[in-house]
């Protein structure tokens, strides 16, 4: 299962994200998104977990904890939408 984390703190790097994670179960990646200019957090990234289970018991247990000074929020990631297209009903 894909999850979304939101709010982090620029600080937080990779392996504490993995880490944090890893208190539930395996996880199979971790990666915060970074600025294709700068090269700093974009205050967001997504953790793989192939156990559904465990993901969701990460996400439950993690969702509005704190990790670095920062309260995170912790959700299934959607699939991205492809830019410049249009749903129609």
């Amino acid at each position: 299962m894909n999850i979304y984390v939101g709010n982090l703190a620029r600080e937080v790097t990779e392996d504490e994200l993995r880490e944090a994670f890893e208190a539930f179960g395996e996880v199979s990646s971790a990666k915060i998104i970074t600025d294709r200019i700068s090269g700093e957090s974009r205050g967001f990234g997504f953790v793989e977990m192939p156990a559904d289970d465990k993901a969701k018991e990460a996400m439950s247990g993690l969702n509005g904890t704190d990790i670095k000074g920062r309260e995170i929020k912790v959700n299934e990631a959607r699939p991205r939408r492809e830019s410049g297209s249009f749903s129609r009903y």
